[in-house]
């Protein structure tokens, strides 16, 4: 009888009790302990392998890698350290047992990224179609377990086909175990979503739960209810894609954080990704020396942004421009494009940047806007990013689908987010800075360690225009000459109360800037904040907006 078979037959022994005259004989091994361990690697491999040629072959043909190939790039070379390998369900009924297949459909284990330890989940849709029943569940939950005692992130390759349905409500149930440890973990790791096949009904909430998603254009799909269901429920047609695929979750529900076109450069993102997290929330970022000049002046800017408020840009050259080699990361780079949220270093050390695009709808703030920025400022307050806000903002977009919509609650959530974030917070207000999307923009009023603007700031309850049409609308109406009357009060209120200094005379700002000397002023005052420690009231949590 082999080690397999062994594995999955349990025999009975007897026991025979020796007659007192006689010493009771040694026990015969079957095998010594090299031809033991022999098997051993012989089964090892067969479980590496998987279920059968076939199967790979039929994954491959869809343009995906298999579980073990995914965590071989994801992971340092040679560091993953698989756990319960060996494992089978134990489920009976409708043939389950018959086929019970090593691993039960999903490999868990925990390896290395730059040399950090990660902690990894990955199912293999060869297997069940990587559907999740009771020893599945658990072997996901021991992982996760292992994750937050350890204090590492998390990253699950995603790629099944929801619920075990010949286990029943046991696979429901394992479902919530995950989602309970997702919560848990929100905030104390990084939990990391990486989307890599089909992801429907309940599944699609562990990922929901996490800091960040991933998807693969054209193989990963992710929703609640089917395409199959959607047309019978409301008669509407459509794609699997169409429904739930990379580009409707990046760039329309804002669901995925990051889309790519293949898993091989998708992997690698991931892996860039976790080189600016820290490991859990009691950490800093790691920090990497940097050959770019702490002092490196930007006369740059000073061409790139216009003088006149009313002029585009795009404030990604702006970025570009004051960060490390002009590197960083872009979150929801296709959602809510009126707001920018990256992940990027100054000076070696990791940054958060929050800033209005206005190359897109002026840098308005609006609902989809206010969360994407809210989520993020949660994120990096979570995981002790510093946070720098790059402002130009004429205000909140107006509109009766905006109001409807409530985007006094959504508005409110990146209030909140600011108001509760108790990492290092700079402001700097380059040009506009209109009404109450200045005071949510991480004004010094709501708690902005510091606030910096250039000398084109022009920081008011509203535009110069709208104010004069306000404040001297009778004069206006009853003048001679209306327009000439109107551009004399608009000169006025802009030199009284909208000139650069304005702020500063106030101590609203706390310096007005030469643009050349942004990426110095802000590695300088990031520096001076690094040790700054701030604690929230006692309590259990607070009740944001939702």
């Amino acid at each position: 009888m082999t080690l397999t078979q062994d594995l999955a037959d349990v025999s009975v022994a007897t026991t025979v009790v020796p007659r007192p005259a006689e010493r009771p004989q040694a026990l015969v091994p079957r095998a010594d302990l090299h031809a033991a361990a022999a098997e051993l690697h012989s089964l090892r491999e067969r479980v590496r392998q998987g279920p059968s040629p076939a199967a790979t072959e039929a994954q491959h043909a869809k343009g995906k890698l298999t579980a073990r190939e995914r965590i071989e790039l994801l992971l340092d070379e040679g560091s993953f350290t698989e756990v319960e390998p060996f494992r089978r369900h134990r489920a009976t009924g409708f043939g389950l047992e018959d086929r019970r297949p090593h691993t039960d459909g999903v490999v868990t284990g925990w390896g290395t990224v730059h040399g950090r330890t990660v902690f990894v989940f990955a199912h293999d849709f060869r297997i069940f179609g990587g559907a999740l029943g009771e020893a599945h569940a658990q072997k996901i939950h021991k992982i996760m377990d292992m994750a937050i005692a350890a204090g590492a992130p998390l990253v699950s390759l995603n790629d099944g086909a929801g619920a075990r349905i010949q286990e029943g409500v046991t696979a429901l149930a394992g479902y919530g175990g995950i989602f309970q440890r997702n919560t848990k973990a929100s905030g104390v790791i990084p939990q990391i979503s990486v989307m890599l096949g089909p992801c429907a009904g309940g599944a699609a909430y562990s990922p929901a739960l996490t800091d960040f998603i991933f998807m693969v254009r054209e193989t990963s799909q992710m929703f609640i209810t089917g395409p199959d269901v959607v047309q019978a429920v409301t008669g509407e047609k459509i794609t699997h894609n169409g429904l739930g695929g990379a580009d409707v979750h990046s760039g329309v529900s804002g669901v995925a954080a990051f889309v790519h076109d293949d898993e091989r450069s998708c992997l690698e993102e991931v892996r860039y990704l976790l080189s600016l997290l820290p490991q859990n929330n009691r950490e800093l970022p790691p920090a990497e020396p940097a050959a770019d000049p702490a002092d490196r002046r930007n006369d740059a800017l000073l061409d790139l942004v216009p003088a006149d408020p009313g002029r585009s840009y795009d404030m990604r050259a702006v970025i570009e421009e004051i960060v490390d080699d002009g590197e960083f990361l872009e979150v929801h780079e296709s959602w809510a494009t009126n707001v920018l949220c990256a992940l990027a270093r100054l000076d070696g050390k990791v940054v958060g940047v929050i800033a209005n695009q206005p190359a897109r709808f002026a840098g308005v703030l609006d609902i989809q806007a206010s969360e994407k920025a809210a989520r993020f400022v949660q994120t990096c307050d979570a995981f002790n990013i510093p946070l720098v806000t790059l402002v130009d903002v004429p205000g909140f977009l107006p509109g009766v689908d905006q109001e409807h919509g409530g985007i006094i609650r959504h508005g409110a959530k990146l209030l909140y987010a600011y108001c509760n974030a108790t990492v290092p917070r700079i402001q700097l207000i380059l040009r506009k800075a209109y009404g109450g999307a200045y005071i949510v923009m991480d004004s010094r009023s709501i708690g902005a360690d510091l606030s910096f603007a250039w000398p084109t700031n022009e920081i008011a309850v509203m535009g110069a225009e709208g104010a004069a049409n306000v404040i001297f609308r009778r004069e206006i109406a009853a003048s001679d000459d209306p327009e000439e009357t109107r551009q004399l009060r608009v000169k006025e209120y802009r030199e009284q109360l909208m000139h650069p200094y304005y702020a500063a005379e106030r101590g609203l700002v706390d310096d007005v800037i030469d643009p050349a000397e942004t990426r110095a002023v802000l590695i300088r005052s990031l520096a001076m904040l690094r040790a700054k420690r701030e604690s929230l009231p006692a309590r259990k949590h607070g009740n944001p907006p939702v």
